[in-house]
């Protein structure tokens, strides 16, 4: 929480050098908010919360090496006092409910009025929460859906969409294409999941995927 007279120090993470370069002058202009780090890709934000000590992270979901969901979870676990804003879209709550609970305070919709970011900033720097009643919704659907009912839980909701569509028969590209995401970013998704399933190909984890379920979308 920040203390009373004290700049709210913001670190910006997005992925889009020009919506970083936006947000930073609306930012600036702002009085008592001052931007003291960006970052373009999920790892440069967890080193740089690290480094700069913000306030506030104001994260983009889409993310590239590491999502904004990991992204917010590893900032939440070593940096607890640090208020993580996420930034989504408009079709995203299912990530967005996963952000929150991963550790965020609030999101931002892309294109927000400079109102309304100025008042999310200063929400949850203060301790508070910014979340709409829709994707609270989501949020609640979800902690409310039975364990067994979610194949792999040690996955994250985006490496389990990689799996899915892997077990769909889908390539790297196609994934890519469906879940908009960059080639490497999917890449990366399946090394990871790789890991995590202990399985060393790609056939093997199709066998796994299709055994709980998953490929018939």
């Amino acid at each position: 929480m920040v203390e009373t007279g004290t700049d709210i120090r913001v670190l910006l993470a997005d992925d889009h050098p020009v919506v970083r370069g936006g947000l930073a002058a609306l930012l600036d202009s702002l009085p008592g908010v001052a931007v003291v780090g960006q970052a373009g890709t999920g790892q440069a934000a967890v080193r740089e919360t690290a480094l700069t000590r913000p306030d506030v992270v104001i994260m983009d979901l889409r993310m590239p090496e590491l999502d904004g969901v990991e992204a917010t979870r590893q900032i939440v676990r070593a940096h607890p006092g640090v208020a993580v804003l996420v930034l989504t879209m408009f079709d995203e709550d299912s990530m967005v409910a996963e952000a929150l609970q991963a550790g965020a305070r609030g999101y931002l919709v892309k294109g927000a009025e400079q109102e309304e970011i100025e008042r999310a900033i200063r929400t949850v720097a203060a301790g508070g929460v910014v979340v709409s009643s829709e994707v609270a919704g989501a949020l609640l659907g979800r902690l409310n859906r039975p364990a067994q009912s979610v194949p792999f839980p040690q996955l994250t909701e985006r490496e389990r969409q990689v799996l899915d569509r892997m077990a769909s028969g889908a390539g790297n590209a196609s994934i890519a294409a469906t879940l908009g995401l960059a080639p490497k970013t999917v890449g990366n998704h399946i090394s990871s999941l790789f890991a995590k399933l202990a399985v060393g190909t790609r056939a093997e984890a199709i066998v796994l995927a299709r055994d709980a379920g998953l490929g018939r979308s």
